[in-house]
Protein backbone atom coordinates (compact mmCIF):
# COMPACT_ATOMS: atom_id res chain seq x y z
CA UNK A 1 0.00 0.00 0.00
CA UNK A 2 1.15 3.53 -1.01
CA UNK A 3 1.92 5.81 1.64
CA UNK A 4 0.50 9.46 2.09
CA UNK A 5 2.44 12.75 3.10
CA UNK A 6 0.66 15.38 5.67
CA UNK A 7 -0.61 16.70 2.21
CA UNK A 8 -1.77 14.02 0.59
CA UNK A 9 -5.59 15.19 1.13
CA UNK A 10 -4.61 19.03 -0.24
CA UNK A 11 -3.55 17.57 -3.22
CA UNK A 12 -6.65 15.40 -4.14
CA UNK A 13 -8.48 18.31 -3.78
CA UNK A 14 -6.51 20.60 -5.80
CA UNK A 15 -6.97 17.81 -8.59
CA UNK A 16 -3.29 16.74 -8.72
CA UNK A 17 -2.40 13.93 -11.06
CA UNK A 18 -1.14 11.53 -8.05
CA UNK A 19 1.36 8.71 -9.43
CA UNK A 20 3.60 6.36 -7.77
CA UNK A 21 7.09 7.35 -6.25
CA UNK A 22 9.29 5.22 -4.52
CA UNK A 23 6.40 3.86 -2.72
CA UNK A 24 5.22 7.20 -1.85
CA UNK A 25 1.82 8.60 -3.69
CA UNK A 26 2.57 11.86 -4.87
CA UNK A 27 1.28 14.84 -7.35
CA UNK A 28 3.27 14.66 -10.67
CA UNK A 29 1.42 17.57 -11.77
CA UNK A 30 -1.84 19.78 -11.23
CA UNK A 31 -2.64 20.76 -14.37
CA UNK A 32 -0.01 21.61 -17.31
CA UNK A 33 3.63 20.84 -15.99
CA UNK A 34 4.88 23.24 -18.73
CA UNK A 35 3.52 25.82 -16.81
CA UNK A 36 4.37 24.65 -13.06
CA UNK A 37 7.92 24.69 -14.63
CA UNK A 38 7.82 28.09 -15.49
CA UNK A 39 5.95 29.55 -12.22
CA UNK A 40 9.15 28.47 -11.07
CA UNK A 41 11.56 29.96 -12.86
CA UNK A 42 9.67 33.04 -13.32
CA UNK A 43 7.51 33.25 -10.01
CA UNK A 44 7.40 31.27 -7.40
CA UNK A 45 6.25 27.69 -6.92
CA UNK A 46 6.49 25.21 -4.23
CA UNK A 47 6.92 20.95 -4.08
CA UNK A 48 5.58 18.62 -0.76
CA UNK A 49 8.58 16.83 -0.31
CA UNK A 50 7.70 15.24 2.70
CA UNK A 51 8.48 11.67 1.07
CA UNK A 52 12.11 12.68 1.80
CA UNK A 53 13.04 11.49 5.64
CA UNK A 54 14.84 13.87 8.16
CA UNK A 55 16.89 12.22 10.26
CA UNK A 56 18.28 13.96 14.05
CA UNK A 57 21.70 12.42 14.78
CA UNK A 58 23.12 13.93 18.20
CA UNK A 59 25.88 12.58 20.72
CA UNK A 60 29.34 13.26 21.49
CA UNK A 61 30.78 11.49 18.71
CA UNK A 62 28.02 12.98 16.17
CA UNK A 63 31.16 15.24 14.51
CA UNK A 64 33.82 12.46 13.93
CA UNK A 65 30.91 9.47 13.05
CA UNK A 66 30.50 11.72 10.22
CA UNK A 67 33.44 12.85 9.01
CA UNK A 68 34.38 8.40 9.05
CA UNK A 69 30.66 8.00 6.78
CA UNK A 70 30.67 10.91 4.02
CA UNK A 71 32.83 11.81 1.14
CA UNK A 72 32.48 15.47 2.03
CA UNK A 73 34.08 16.59 4.84
CA UNK A 74 31.37 18.28 7.82
CA UNK A 75 34.38 19.83 9.63
CA UNK A 76 33.67 22.34 7.33
CA UNK A 77 30.51 23.49 8.92
CA UNK A 78 31.57 26.06 11.94
CA UNK A 79 27.99 28.26 11.74
CA UNK A 80 25.09 26.89 13.68
CA UNK A 81 22.53 26.32 10.79
CA UNK A 82 25.21 25.86 7.90
CA UNK A 83 24.89 23.03 5.42
CA UNK A 84 26.74 20.36 3.60
CA UNK A 85 25.48 18.19 0.30
CA UNK A 86 27.39 14.90 0.03
CA UNK A 87 27.81 11.55 -1.21
CA UNK A 88 27.40 8.29 0.98
CA UNK A 89 29.25 5.95 -0.11
CA UNK A 90 29.62 1.95 0.07
CA UNK A 91 33.38 0.02 0.67
CA UNK A 92 33.78 -0.12 -3.33
CA UNK A 93 32.98 3.86 -3.59
CA UNK A 94 29.75 3.53 -5.12
CA UNK A 95 26.68 5.72 -3.69
CA UNK A 96 24.37 4.74 -1.66
CA UNK A 97 22.71 7.66 -1.37
CA UNK A 98 23.09 11.58 -1.68
CA UNK A 99 22.12 13.75 1.15
CA UNK A 100 22.22 16.72 3.07
CA UNK A 101 23.40 17.36 6.69
CA UNK A 102 22.68 20.44 8.52
CA UNK A 103 25.07 21.63 11.68
CA UNK A 104 23.79 22.77 14.58
CA UNK A 105 26.38 21.95 16.81
CA UNK A 106 29.35 19.39 17.21
CA UNK A 107 27.29 17.01 19.06
CA UNK A 108 23.93 18.25 16.40
CA UNK A 109 23.16 17.49 12.85
CA UNK A 110 20.05 17.05 11.15
CA UNK A 111 20.64 14.68 7.77
CA UNK A 112 17.88 14.69 5.26
CA UNK A 113 17.73 11.74 2.77
CA UNK A 114 15.98 10.31 -0.37
CA UNK A 115 13.01 9.07 -0.11
CA UNK A 116 13.39 6.09 -2.39
CA UNK A 117 16.92 5.03 -0.33
CA UNK A 118 15.47 5.66 3.23
CA UNK A 119 15.25 2.56 4.44
CA UNK A 120 18.50 1.42 2.96
CA UNK A 121 19.98 4.56 4.29
CA UNK A 122 18.88 4.40 7.82
CA UNK A 123 19.91 0.48 8.26
CA UNK A 124 23.59 1.49 6.45
CA UNK A 125 23.88 4.07 9.64
CA UNK A 126 22.50 2.00 12.16
CA UNK A 127 25.65 -0.88 11.01
CA UNK A 128 28.02 1.65 11.19
CA UNK A 129 27.13 2.83 14.37
CA UNK A 130 27.31 -0.74 15.73
CA UNK A 131 30.81 -1.23 13.67
CA UNK A 132 32.55 1.69 15.05
CA UNK A 133 30.86 1.73 18.63
CA UNK A 134 30.45 5.71 18.17
CA UNK A 135 28.42 7.41 21.32
CA UNK A 136 25.55 8.83 19.00
CA UNK A 137 22.01 8.29 18.71
CA UNK A 138 20.00 8.78 15.39
CA UNK A 139 16.68 9.49 15.31
CA UNK A 140 13.81 9.12 12.11
CA UNK A 141 11.52 11.91 12.33
CA UNK A 142 8.30 10.67 10.50
CA UNK A 143 6.35 14.01 12.40
CA UNK A 144 8.02 16.36 10.07
CA UNK A 145 6.71 17.58 6.64
CA UNK A 146 8.72 19.63 3.97
CA UNK A 147 7.86 22.11 1.41
CA UNK A 148 9.89 23.37 -0.81
CA UNK A 149 9.18 27.05 -2.06
CA UNK A 150 11.17 28.17 -5.23
CA UNK A 151 11.82 30.84 -7.93
CA UNK A 152 12.40 34.25 -7.72
CA UNK A 153 9.78 35.47 -5.60
CA UNK A 154 10.16 32.48 -3.71
CA UNK A 155 11.01 34.68 -0.58
CA UNK A 156 9.50 37.55 -0.48
CA UNK A 157 6.08 35.29 -0.85
CA UNK A 158 7.03 33.17 2.24
CA UNK A 159 7.80 36.27 4.02
CA UNK A 160 3.76 37.26 3.12
CA UNK A 161 2.50 33.66 3.93
CA UNK A 162 4.80 33.58 7.06
CA UNK A 163 5.67 36.93 8.68
CA UNK A 164 7.26 36.02 11.42
CA UNK A 165 9.83 34.16 9.58
CA UNK A 166 11.14 36.89 7.96
CA UNK A 167 13.78 38.22 10.55
CA UNK A 168 15.79 34.87 11.00
CA UNK A 169 15.60 34.16 7.09
CA UNK A 170 16.06 37.21 5.62
CA UNK A 171 19.78 37.64 6.39
CA UNK A 172 20.35 33.80 5.59
CA UNK A 173 23.13 32.88 2.92
CA UNK A 174 22.82 29.92 0.70
CA UNK A 175 22.75 26.99 1.82
CA UNK A 176 22.22 27.90 5.46
CA UNK A 177 18.97 27.17 8.11
CA UNK A 178 17.26 28.86 10.52
CA UNK A 179 15.28 27.77 13.35
CA UNK A 180 11.85 29.78 13.60
CA UNK A 181 9.76 28.33 16.54
CA UNK A 182 9.08 24.93 15.75
CA UNK A 183 9.95 25.26 11.70
CA UNK A 184 13.44 25.03 10.35
CA UNK A 185 13.79 27.44 7.15
CA UNK A 186 16.96 26.21 4.46
CA UNK A 187 18.15 28.84 2.05
CA UNK A 188 18.18 25.39 -0.43
CA UNK A 189 16.33 23.93 -2.91
CA UNK A 190 16.63 21.16 -6.01
CA UNK A 191 15.79 23.69 -8.75
CA UNK A 192 18.55 26.24 -9.80
CA UNK A 193 16.55 29.00 -8.21
CA UNK A 194 16.07 30.26 -4.81
CA UNK A 195 13.84 29.62 -2.30
CA UNK A 196 13.28 27.91 0.79
CA UNK A 197 12.86 24.66 1.83
CA UNK A 198 10.78 24.40 4.81
CA UNK A 199 10.96 21.74 7.69
CA UNK A 200 7.42 21.82 9.87
CA UNK A 201 5.30 19.64 11.87
CA UNK A 202 3.24 17.67 10.03
CA UNK A 203 0.01 18.75 11.85
CA UNK A 204 1.01 22.10 10.52
CA UNK A 205 1.58 21.59 6.73
CA UNK A 206 -1.90 21.99 5.60
CA UNK A 207 -2.36 25.17 7.22
CA UNK A 208 1.39 26.46 6.09
CA UNK A 209 0.27 25.08 2.44
CA UNK A 210 -2.77 26.79 1.73
CA UNK A 211 -1.22 30.03 3.48
CA UNK A 212 1.64 29.55 0.92
CA UNK A 213 -1.15 29.72 -1.59
CA UNK A 214 -2.69 32.39 -0.68
CA UNK A 215 0.31 34.52 -1.08
CA UNK A 216 -0.03 33.64 -4.55
CA UNK A 217 2.75 30.22 -4.41
CA UNK A 218 1.98 27.93 -7.53
CA UNK A 219 1.60 24.11 -6.07
CA UNK A 220 3.73 22.44 -8.61
CA UNK A 221 4.51 18.43 -8.69
CA UNK A 222 7.09 16.16 -9.68
CA UNK A 223 7.01 16.32 -13.67
CA UNK A 224 8.31 20.13 -13.04
CA UNK A 225 10.98 19.26 -10.34
CA UNK A 226 12.32 17.07 -12.28
CA UNK A 227 12.55 19.37 -15.46
CA UNK A 228 14.23 22.03 -13.43
CA UNK A 229 16.78 19.69 -11.38
CA UNK A 230 17.76 18.68 -15.25
CA UNK A 231 18.27 22.17 -16.19
CA UNK A 232 20.06 22.89 -13.30
CA UNK A 233 22.35 20.16 -13.52
CA UNK A 234 21.15 18.65 -10.41
CA UNK A 235 21.72 14.88 -10.00
CA UNK A 236 18.89 12.37 -9.76
CA UNK A 237 19.69 10.07 -7.44
CA UNK A 238 19.10 6.20 -9.23
CA UNK A 239 19.62 8.00 -12.74
CA UNK A 240 22.54 9.72 -12.86
CA UNK A 241 24.36 7.75 -9.93
CA UNK A 242 23.96 4.27 -7.58
CA UNK A 243 25.87 2.02 -5.59
CA UNK A 244 27.78 1.21 -8.82
CA UNK A 245 28.93 3.95 -9.96
CA UNK A 246 31.82 6.34 -8.43
CA UNK A 247 30.99 10.01 -7.13
CA UNK A 248 34.03 10.91 -9.60
CA UNK A 249 32.01 9.44 -12.77
CA UNK A 250 29.03 11.24 -11.99
CA UNK A 251 30.26 14.29 -11.72
CA UNK A 252 30.46 14.86 -8.31
CA UNK A 253 34.01 15.29 -7.61
CA UNK A 254 33.49 18.48 -6.22
CA UNK A 255 31.57 16.75 -3.32
CA UNK A 256 34.72 14.55 -2.20
CA UNK A 257 36.52 15.74 0.48
CA UNK A 258 40.79 13.71 0.31
CA UNK A 259 42.14 17.10 1.80
CA UNK A 260 42.77 15.93 5.00
CA UNK A 261 44.28 12.50 4.64
CA UNK A 262 44.16 11.48 8.06
CA UNK A 263 40.32 11.48 7.27
CA UNK A 264 39.04 7.71 6.43
CA UNK A 265 35.42 7.24 4.81
CA UNK A 266 33.79 4.23 3.87
CA UNK A 267 34.99 4.14 0.51
CA UNK A 268 37.92 6.12 0.61
CA UNK A 269 40.49 3.45 -0.50
CA UNK A 270 38.49 3.16 -3.58
CA UNK A 271 38.12 6.22 -4.87
CA UNK A 272 41.89 6.64 -4.61
CA UNK A 273 42.59 3.66 -6.35
CA UNK A 274 40.32 3.73 -8.62
CA UNK A 275 40.04 7.86 -10.41
CA UNK A 276 37.63 8.69 -12.63
CA UNK A 277 36.97 7.17 -16.14
CA UNK A 278 34.79 9.54 -17.30
CA UNK A 279 33.18 12.69 -17.16
CA UNK A 280 30.19 14.36 -17.30
CA UNK A 281 28.52 16.94 -19.88
CA UNK A 282 25.19 18.06 -20.86
CA UNK A 283 23.97 17.59 -24.08
CA UNK A 284 21.57 19.50 -26.04
CA UNK A 285 19.57 17.92 -29.40
CA UNK A 286 19.95 19.45 -32.52
CA UNK A 287 17.46 17.34 -34.63
CA UNK A 288 13.59 16.53 -33.55
CA UNK A 289 13.49 14.15 -30.51
CA UNK A 290 13.72 13.74 -27.20
CA UNK A 291 16.24 12.24 -24.83
CA UNK A 292 16.43 9.84 -22.28
CA UNK A 293 18.54 7.81 -20.26
CA UNK A 294 20.65 4.74 -21.24
CA UNK A 295 21.13 6.50 -24.93
CA UNK A 296 24.58 5.70 -27.01
CA UNK A 297 26.51 8.67 -27.15
CA UNK A 298 29.10 8.37 -30.37
CA UNK A 299 31.87 10.94 -30.20
CA UNK A 300 35.39 11.04 -31.54
CA UNK A 301 37.19 9.83 -28.33
CA UNK A 302 34.74 6.99 -28.20
CA UNK A 303 31.38 6.13 -26.96
CA UNK A 304 29.18 7.51 -23.79
CA UNK A 305 25.66 7.08 -22.55
CA UNK A 306 23.37 9.58 -21.07
CA UNK A 307 21.90 9.33 -17.79
CA UNK A 308 19.15 11.95 -17.38
CA UNK A 309 17.07 12.82 -20.60
CA UNK A 310 14.49 15.27 -21.11
CA UNK A 311 12.46 17.88 -22.98
CA UNK A 312 14.02 21.62 -21.48
CA UNK A 313 10.68 24.28 -21.18
CA UNK A 314 13.21 26.94 -20.91
CA UNK A 315 15.53 26.42 -23.73
CA UNK A 316 12.61 24.60 -25.81
CA UNK A 317 14.81 21.57 -26.69
CA UNK A 318 15.85 17.89 -25.37
CA UNK A 319 18.68 18.08 -23.01
CA UNK A 320 20.48 15.07 -21.20
CA UNK A 321 23.45 15.03 -19.14
CA UNK A 322 25.92 12.17 -20.68
CA UNK A 323 28.78 10.40 -19.04
CA UNK A 324 31.36 10.28 -22.02
CA UNK A 325 35.20 9.60 -22.67
CA UNK A 326 37.84 11.92 -21.32
CA UNK A 327 39.05 13.95 -24.54
CA UNK A 328 35.41 14.99 -25.29
CA UNK A 329 35.12 19.24 -24.60
CA UNK A 330 31.82 21.37 -24.01
CA UNK A 331 30.92 22.64 -27.83
CA UNK A 332 32.13 19.21 -29.63
CA UNK A 333 29.30 17.28 -32.23
CA UNK A 334 28.25 13.95 -31.36
CA UNK A 335 25.35 11.56 -32.33
CA UNK A 336 22.99 10.21 -30.19
CA UNK A 337 20.88 6.92 -30.85
CA UNK A 338 17.32 7.74 -30.66
CA UNK A 339 15.13 4.70 -31.27
CA UNK A 340 18.20 3.26 -33.51
CA UNK A 341 18.72 6.63 -35.54
CA UNK A 342 21.84 8.34 -34.92
CA UNK A 343 20.73 12.09 -34.18
CA UNK A 344 22.84 14.95 -34.16
CA UNK A 345 23.57 16.55 -30.57
CA UNK A 346 26.24 19.17 -29.00
CA UNK A 347 27.98 18.73 -25.92
CA UNK A 348 27.40 22.09 -23.14
CA UNK A 349 29.13 22.50 -19.78
CA UNK A 350 26.59 22.17 -16.94
CA UNK A 351 24.36 23.89 -16.00
CA UNK A 352 21.82 24.59 -18.68
CA UNK A 353 19.91 27.25 -16.57
CA UNK A 354 20.64 28.79 -13.45
CA UNK A 355 19.08 31.74 -11.84
CA UNK A 356 16.28 31.84 -14.78
CA UNK A 357 19.13 32.41 -17.16
CA UNK A 358 20.05 30.25 -19.75
CA UNK A 359 24.15 29.47 -19.47
CA UNK A 360 24.11 27.69 -22.42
Amino acid sequence: MAKHTPLHAVHVAAGARIVDFAGWDMPVNYGSQIEEHHAVRRDAGMFDVSHMLGLDLGGPDATTWLRGLLANDVAKLHEPGKALYSCMLNPDGGVIDDLIVYYFSPTSYRIVVNAGTADKDVAWMRQRIAATGANVTLESRRDLAMIAVQGPNARDKTWAALPDTRAASESLKPFSAAAVGDLLIARTGYTGEDGFEITLPATRAEAVWNALVAAGVTPCGLGARDTLRLEAGMNLYGQDMDETVSPLDAGLAWTVDLKDESRDFVGRAALVANPARRKVLGLILEDKGVLRAHMTVFTAAGEGETTSGTFSPSLEKSIAFARLPFGVEPGEAVEVDIRGRRLKARTVKLPFVRNGKTLV
